[in-house]
């Protein structure tokens, strides 16, 4: 199976980074966290999440890190705040002493790292006593409909399409998992909750022209085909797609959400 591509932080925001934004500014308001804190965004991407807690929560700082070296470098380039700053680091092994953060968060990440109990082991460890570590998901199984309907209509067309999709790929992208992965790393008073947001796509095009970004699964997998088979797969889109009368396409985007206090 070819691996998705993380490097393209524009055409990932025009993919799905766009609608992270919403989930975060639900996501910081269920946290509901004082200002003037530390923060620590891990996965931070193309800095949805960061310029969000930049703008709700008030943070004396914000640190992000990510694996990908091009999407630290469209962070960097984009939120443009003395108080954030980023660096490419590993989930697994945060570069960061002990209980030392007020909040640590993760938005839309916790599913791609390949040890995701470590990582929320690492989000424990580096949380001070009765500080908060959050993370948000997409729920790829059902809730997130715009990949759910890609999937669906690349199964129809190529069966051996499902080893890619997501939904079936990643353990950790449901209430149950994420609340055992949270308990699990020591966190206690584990909650978890859904964040639905509208993803209104002006028309097809709007919809399909982001998987034509190669960042990211469903488009790696458009990458890979011929241009006839991608043909075909937008053509059945088209025809399975929801299209209102206006031509515009009004789906809904689903993420799971799971926050834990640090032990004394």
């Amino acid at each position: 199976m070819t691996h998705p591509v993380w490097a393209d932080g524009r055409a990932y925001e025009a993919y799905v980074g766009r609608w992270s934004r919403p989930v975060a500014g639900e996501f910081l308001r269920w946290l509901d966290v004082p200002p003037g804190r530390r923060w620590l965004d891990v996965g931070c991407g193309t800095g949805a999440l960061t310029s969000t807690v930049l703008a709700l929560a008030d943070p004396a700082y914000v640190a992000g890190v990510d694996s990908s070296p091009g999407f630290v470098a469209y962070a960097h380039s984009t939120v443009r705040d003395t108080r954030a700053a980023f660096q490419v680091g590993d989930a697994r092994a945060l570069l960061v002493p002990d209980r030392c953060v007020d909040v640590v968060v993760s938005g839309l990440a916790v599913n791609f790292v390949p040890e995701p109990a470590r990582a929320a082991r690492e989000f424990a460890r580096v949380t001070r006593p009765g500080g908060v570590a959050a993370a948000y998901v997409w729920d790829y199984a059902g809730g997130m409909a715009l990949l759910r309907h890609f999937w669906d209509a690349a199964a129809l067309l190529d069966p051996a399409v499902a080893e890619r999709d997501e939904g079936r790929r990643f353990a950790v992208c449901d209430p149950e998992s994420l609340r055992g992965l949270w308990t699990d790393a020591g966190l206690t008073a584990v909650a978890v909750r859904p964040v639905d947001v509208p993803t209104v796509f002006a028309d097809l095009d709007d919809y399909w022209r982001p998987f034509l970004g190669g960042q990211g699964p469903a488009p790696t997998y458009v990458a890979s085909l011929s241009a006839a088979h991608r043909a075909r797969l937008r053509a059945l889109l088209a025809a399975r797609l929801p299209v209102a009368p206006d031509g515009s396409v009004r789906l809904t985007a689903r993420a799971w959400a799971v926050r834990g206090t640090a032990p004394a």
